[in-house]
């Protein structure tokens, strides 16, 4: 049995910067978007949008 993940973990702003670099350069490979997409969904506030 794994461990639960707590739900309480985050994403710094430096990683959700490269994450989404990675995300929008199209020679990134697909396993790599996926890891940065999951990065993204735990930073604070990525639901959120902003001036809405």
């Amino acid at each position: 049995m794994t461990p639960k993940k707590p739900s309480n973990e985050t994403t710094s702003a430096s990683v959700a910067s490269k994450a989404a670099k990675l995300l929008s350069n199209p020679r990134t490979p697909a396993a790599v978007k996926s890891v940065a997409a999951s990065a993204l969904t735990q930073k604070v506030g990525a639901s959120k949008h902003k001036g809405k």
